[in-house]
């Protein structure tokens, strides 16, 4: 069967009707390819660019956070200066370790406030509720070493509280001032926490633990306490309130007057802490600073946090602080 072009359709010369199709189809395929190939280099580059600012701004941050640390972070330096003044160093908060009233921070402070060859004198600024005898030993030992190595006078001041561990660092003062509306005292130990055996039993709650020695739990909370397991813990605590009454007694000497009650964990004021010998006269920072070192300048050496170090710490206790405070049923602590 011949097949005859259509009707009214001129033919080229050398032109194959038959094969126009196809090759209308091959020049759409090669139009779509490079449309295709455009598309994806623009979008490469696209991608390639924006990977390229992240980069960018990921390096500005960074440069400006470094700068951010390295300016704030000097805040900790202690600054050595040459004129005569007053240094201080603050013990304020909770005395514990890793808060800005521990031991490693306040000792080195007070070392490089004594070691300034301007520094007339020392001064504790004071106002903690207490905190852990451990460290209140380690700076209460601390101002005795460097008192007798620098022979320099140091002075507590107190601002409304120094209670407990921080009446354990301020004995070791020289004289201690106070506000007459000031707290001082709470010479005691304490150690808290909760029991839960009754609650357990209405519960039908088993505790399972397994120790190995008897009283390795004893502290457990869910776990009943023996009166021989009572009697140990009440033995540590007496033994840690002697450390706290002999210190007291051997930085007060004979201007303390002891009563019944002195040692029994109150607390009074300013006013009263100085009539019972617990404090030497009411004065305030400037007031000391003026009249008894008379060295008017005042120089702060107190060691604290640099930027980093919040951060990481801010962080920490976000993602910690829970699950710490739920297993801490116990704990030694003069407040």
């Amino acid at each position: 069967m011949n097949h005859l072009p259509p009707s009214g359709a001129s033919q080229q010369p050398g032109q194959d009707l038959w094969q126009q199709p196809g090759a209308q189809a091959a020049g759409n395929t090669a139009w779509e390819r490079e449309v295709l190939e455009r598309l994806v280099l623009a979008t490469v580059n696209e991608q390639r660019a924006a990977r390229r600012w992240r980069i960018f701004w990921r390096l500005l941050w960074m440069g400006l956070f470094g700068a951010a640390i390295w300016f704030f972070g000097k805040e900790g330096a202690t600054t050595t200066v040459s004129g005569p003044h007053t240094a201080v160093v603050e013990i304020k908060g909770e005395i514990a370790s890793g808060a800005d009233a521990s031991a490693e921070f306040v000792n080195a402070a007070m070392r490089s406030a004594l070691e300034d060859s301007g520094s007339k004198a020392l001064v504790l600024l004071i106002n903690s509720p207490g905190g852990s005898p451990v460290q209140a030993g380690m700076i209460n030992d601390e101002i005795l070493r460097l008192k007798a190595l620098h022979q320099k006078p140091v002075y507590a001041v107190v601002e409304e509280t120094c209670a407990s561990a921080a009446y354990y660092i301020a004995a070791a003062a020289d004289e201690i001032y106070v506000d007459k509306a000031s707290l001082v005292g709470s010479i005691g130990v304490l150690l808290d926490g909760f029991g839960f055996t009754g609650t357990m039993e209405k519960l039908g709650v088993e505790r399972r633990l397994l120790t190995a020695g008897s009283n390795k739990g004893m502290l457990d909370p869910f776990s009943p306490m023996s009166p021989e397991q009572r009697e140990h813990a009440q033995e540590m605590l007496d033994t840690i309130h002697q450390q706290f009454i002999t210190v007291v007694q051997q930085g007060r000497g004979k201007r303390l007057h002891a009563t019944a009650d002195t040692f029994s964990g109150l607390f009074w004021t300013g006013e009263q802490a100085v009539a019972m010998g617990l404090a030497d006269q009411l004065g305030s920072l400037d007031s000391v600073a003026r009249d008894i070192v008379q060295a008017e300048d005042i120089i702060d050496y107190t060691r604290r946090d640099n930027v980093a170090e919040r951060l990481a710490k801010r962080f920490g206790a976000a993602l910690g602080e829970g699950v710490v405070q739920a297993g801490k049923s116990w704990g030694v602590s003069l407040r």
